[in-house]
C-alpha cells in the first residue's frame, strides 16, 4: 500500500508501476472469465434462475461443450489488458502518491480533527477516494471492455481507432456514475484495508506489512469496497453496455431497474463478487472479491519488493 505518513517516499514511481502493473497483468489473466460473469448479471434485465444461469452467462455458447463455454468468458480480452493494467496503475500507484500530497500538505488538518492514528487512516482513505475520481480518465476504455463483454453488436465490425474517432465524448457516457461509484468505493477500499492493518493486525508501517497481513487487509478493504459501490456500478455497467448511439439517463435506469426488477437487482453481480460458505449457524466469508483481493494483496506486496532495487 502506501507509505508511512512522514511524507518521505519509500518507494519510487518504477517501484509502484512496476508492482501494481504485474499486479494487473496476473488480475486479467486469472479473473478475466469472473469479471465476464458479473457484468452480464448486472446487464441481465430478465429473473435469473437455475435453468437461466447459463443462457446468461455463456449467451450462443450455453448448449456448447466445455472448453468452448469456458472461452466464451474471455471476450474482449484486449480492451480489457488496456484498461486493466492502466486502472492498476492508476489505482494502486497512484494513491501513495495523493496521500504523500495529502500527507505534506494536511496533514495537522487530519490530525487535529481526528487525531494522530485516525487522521493517518483517514488520509489513506481519502487519497482512495480522490484517486478513485481520477480513475473516470480510463472510462473509455472501460466502456470498451464492457461492450464487448455484453453487447459485441455495438462495434459492427469497426476496430478501436475508427470507434474512438466516431464516437467521442460518447465513450465517456456514464462518467458522473462512475465518480460517484469510484469515491465512496475506494475510500472504503484503501479505509478499511488501513484500520484492519491498524487495529486487528497491529501494522504502523503500511510497507512492511506481510503478505498474509496484506492478504487479511484486502479483504475487509474488498467487502466495504465492493458492498458500497455495487448498487451504482450496477447503473453504470446499464449505461455503458447499450448500444453507441443509445444515450440512457442514469436516473432513468434506476428507475427502470426498481420497477421492472425491483431494489434487490442493485447487487446483481454481487454474488459472483462475493461468494460465501454457510456450515451451520457459523458463516464466514470465504473468497471475497477475489479478483480485487488478488490483486491489491499482490501490489501491497510487489511494491515493496521493487522499492529495494528501483
Amino acid at each position: 500500500m502506501s507509505p508511512p505518513t512522514s511524507g518521505k517516499s519509500k518507494e519510487s514511481g518504477t517501484a509502484r508501476v512496476l508492482g501494481s502493473g504485474a499486479s494487473g497483468v496476473a488480475e486479467l489473466l486469472v479473473f478475466h472469465p469472473v469479471d465476464t460473469v458479473a457484468k452480464r448479471l448486472m446487464s441481465n434485465k430478465a429473473k435469473v434462475s437455475f435453468s437461466t444461469l447459463s443462457p446468461i452467462v455463456f449467451r450462443d455458447y450455453a448448449t456448447a461443450s466445455l472448453p468452448k463455454k469456458l472461452l466464451s468468458l474471455f471476450p474482449g480480452l484486449g480492451y480489457a489488458a488496456g484498461y486493466k493494467v492502466s486502472q492498476r496503475i492508476y489505482k494502486f500507484g497512484g494513491q501513495p502518491w495523493f496521500n504523500e500530497i495529502i500527507t505534506r500538505n494536511y496533514k495537522d488538518e487530519f490530525t487535529s480533527v481526528f487525531g494522530e492514528r485516525k487522521g493517518k487512516m483517514m488520509m489513506q482513505a481519502t487519497a482512495g477516494s480522490l484517486t478513485g475520481i481520477g480513475e473516470v480518465v480510463l472510462l473509455p476504455l472501460d466502456a470498451l471492455k464492457i461492450k464487448r463483454q455484453v453487447n459485441p453488436e455495438a462495434f459492427r465490425g469497426r476496430g478501436v481507432l475508427r470507434i474512438f474517432m466516431e464516437e467521442g465524448t460518447t465513450l465517456y457516457r456514464g462518467w458522473g456514475w462512475t465518480m460517484a461509484r469510484n469515491a465512496p468505493g475506494s475510500f472504503a477500499l484503501f479505509g478499511a484495508s488501513a484500520v484492519t492493518k491498524e487495529y486487528a493486525l497491529g501494522v504502523t508501517d503500511y510497507s512492511k506489512a506481510t503478505w498474509t497481513q496484506n492478504f487479511i487487509a484486502s479483504i475487509a478493504g474488498a467487502v466495504a469496497s465492493i458492498t458500497i459501490a455495487a448498487p451504482l456500478d450496477t447503473v453504470k455497467t446499464r449505461i455503458q453496455n447499450a448500444n453507441f448511439e443509445q444515450k440512457v439517463p442514469g436516473l432513468t435506469v434506476m428507475r427502470d431497474l426498481i420497477r421492472n426488477e425491483g431494489p434487490t437487482a442493485f447487487f446483481k453481480g454481487l454474488n459472483s463478487k462475493i461468494q460465501l460458505r454457510t456450515n451451520h449457524l457459523r458463516m464466514q466469508i470465504l473468497v471475497v472479491g477475489p479478483k480485487l483481493v488478488f490483486s491489491y494483496t499482490l501490489a501491497q506486496s510487489l511494491i515493496p519488493f521493487f522499492g529495494k532495487y528501483v
